[in-house]
């Protein structure tokens, strides 16, 4: 049997894009999001025969979703081993007009997806002695966000921290916990942010002078789901053209 990955937010966007990367390297994928519709015409798109994947609604708000999600995936694949926690809301309202309300709701999709996630996934993958979780972090919760809004900003840079509390208490166990934070990549998500007026002037102040490439993503993601990545836990990623050097 093939490894099993699950992806969140996986309807449209990058995650789409992590879906066909891990379905190449021979995975067999769990399509999750909220919008189940969206979730099974991705699956039909990515593999119209179905053998190979498996489209679920998941409100990863919910913790009660992921339990149920885990429950069906087991019982449709026998096993989980791959968790990618992709999704996410972007929001780009000005520092002080930012509601009380928003600024709750933005912060509890984004880490607290995460935080639910390896609570109830990763507690799964450890009880089975073997893991990879991959959180997708940004670029904006290390230099505090340029065209995103600062509740996004700050709920990306608290999974930086959740990744490596997650990682400390899983390594014993085989489970890695990883994340990635991107720059601006070509995606719909950028373009519908930085209107295209904006655009060269975004282009001239990444070092490389170019938009991120999504599938490059998805590549990495698989390298930090393989067997070998057991040396790699509590990292995160940067795959940003430049605009942040450690």
């Amino acid at each position: 049997m093939s490894h099993i990955a699950l992806v969140t937010g996986a309807g449209q966007g990058l995650g789409q894009h992590f879906c066909a990367s891990l379905l190449r390297a021979g995975y067999a994928v769990v399509i999750t999001d909220i919008e189940l519709q969206a979730a099974k015409a991705c699956a039909l798109q990515l593999d119209p025969g179905g053998k190979s994947t498996l489209a679920l609604q998941l409100d990863v708000g919910n913790k009660a979703d992921f339990e149920r999600v885990l429950v069906q995936v087991l019982e449709h694949f026998g096993g989980l081993h791959v968790v990618v926690n992709n999704a996410a809301v972007t929001k780009t309202t000005p520092l002080m007009q930012i509601s009380p309300e928003e600024f709750d709701a933005v912060v509890c999709l984004n880490l607290r997806s995460v935080f639910l996630s390896c609570q109830v996934l990763g507690a799964h993958l450890a009880e089975a002695g073997y893991g990879r979780i991959i959180n997708m972090a940004s670029l904006a919760g290390q230099n505090g966000g340029t065209a995103t809004g600062a509740h996004y900003a700050a709920s990306k840079g608290a999974i930086v921290t959740l990744t490596k509390i997650f990682a400390k208490e899983f390594a014993a166990q085989g489970v890695t916990v990883n994340a990635i934070a991107p720059g601006p990549i070509d995606s719909a998500a950028v373009r519908s942010a930085v209107p295209a007026e904006r655009l060269p002037g975004l282009l001239a102040n990444i070092p490389v002078q170019r938009l991120g490439d999504a599938d490059f993503l998805g590549d990495l993601i698989v390298q930090l789901a393989r067997p070998e990545a057991y040396f790699t836990t509590g990292a995160t990623w940067d795959v940003n053209g430049g605009l942040f050097m450690r």
